[in-house]
């Protein structure tokens, strides 16, 4: 614990931390070490974010997907699993619900669709017809996960409102990747999201937790991270889907999760860091709070058929993950729900803080 107390210092400091001592903060189990990370993590947290919390609003769209991954339920091959592909209107409802409950963002994720990708033109001009009504319906920023798409398209769904880009690894050891996205190209994943930065779009990347990797991997991942220059950046615990070639694998504990969220929060102290309701609902909110996230995502409005990706319905019906859901448990820990006003000044300190990077980096 003493040695550790020096990492903590130097965190608090935000000084620059070796390898081997991100490595010493994730070996973490919890009892003080834990706790005391967990208070390292807040209080930066604190520093640039203050009592606030962002809320996302989560439209996932389409289950269909041109994929085979091994980890996802809604891979190609999966026969088990409930599709739907919701029309534009139900999209542009849904979004203006969730804008009117109070969330300051519009997460509009799909399945690598087809008839969105592989449908020429006309699935382009669909999917850059979405991202424009749906900020012109809410006026909030938008979040556009559709996978891997050209170079020509991404910017036109730039020009169209989507401010934000997540097209995650979830792993950056390159052969763990291609055992889990099957089939797929790392480079191509990797090149969009730098030609996303490049075209001044906002970028989240994010691992999955629990699918073999190894700590030293979880290390890397975070200096890839940075050197992407990543606004927002996340961890989430695989949860087994059925159907899928892990379908009988050991959900990991959730406490390697919290570990990273922490650590996270250390190297990112500027950033986003989402607390998901995805993997444990509500219920694992309050860690994943407590670990020094800041934001909470997959909201989703009760009674609109639109499912998450982790658990695909929990908590949904039940109203749980809704903005109104979420207050009390906020409330209880000292937290308030940004206004998105205050959202707002946090994208332009990214924006910031990337000129202050690309500086750092000509020098």
């Amino acid at each position: 614990m003493k040695s550790l107390g020096k990492v903590f210092n130097k965190a608090l400091q935000e000084e620059t931390l070796s390898s081997d001592e991100i490595s010493a903060l994730l070996h973490i189990s919890g009892g003080e070490g834990q706790q005391a990370l967990f208070e390292t993590a807040r209080t930066l947290r604190h520093r640039y974010f203050d009592n606030f919390v962002g809320l996302y609003g989560f439209v996932y769209f389409s289950t269909y997907c041109r994929n085979d991954c091994s980890f996802c339920l809604y891979r190609r091959s999966n026969a088990t699993c409930e599709r739907y592909r919701k029309t534009t209107e139900e999209i542009v409802t849904a979004s203006k619900f969730l804008a009117e409950s109070g969330v300051n963002l519009i997460d509009l994720t799909m399945g690598e669709d087809p008839a969105y990708l592989n449908a020429g033109e006309k699935g382009y001009e669909q999917l850059v017809d979405i991202v424009r009504r749906v900020k012109n319906a809410t006026g909030l920023p938008v979040m556009i996960s559709p996978g891997v798409v050209p170079k020509e398209v991404l910017k036109e769904l730039k020009e169209a409102g989507a401010t934000w880009y997540a097209c995650y690894q979830e792993t950056h050891n390159h052969e763990l990747f291609h055992k889990l996205r099957l089939h797929q190209s790392y480079e191509e994943r990797w090149e969009i999201k730098e030609y996303a930065r490049q075209i001044g779009m906002l970028i989240e990347e994010g691992l999955l937790v629990g699918v073999g990797e190894k700590l030293e991997d979880a290390v890397q991942s975070m200096h890839v991270m940075q050197e992407l220059g990543a606004d927002q950046v996340r961890a989430m615990t695989f949860v087994p889907q059925a159907g899928t070639p892990l379908a009988a694998r050991v959900q990991t504990a959730n406490h390697y999760e919290l570990n990273l969220i922490a650590v996270m929060r250390i190297l990112f102290p500027v950033c986003c860091i989402p607390a998901s309701l995805d993997v444990e609902g509500i219920q694992g909110l309050n860690d994943r709070l407590d670990a020094g996230a800041n934001i909470v995502t997959s909201i989703i409005p009760p009674l609109s058929g639109l499912q998450g990706v982790s658990q695909s319905t929990l908590d949904i019906a039940e109203g749980y993950r809704t903005v109104e859901g979420v207050r009390p448990l906020l409330s209880r820990l000292g937290l308030k729900p940004a206004d998105n006003e205050l959202y707002l000044s946090w994208l332009k300190r990214f924006e910031q803080h990337r000129e202050g990077w690309k500086t750092k980096e000509a020098a």
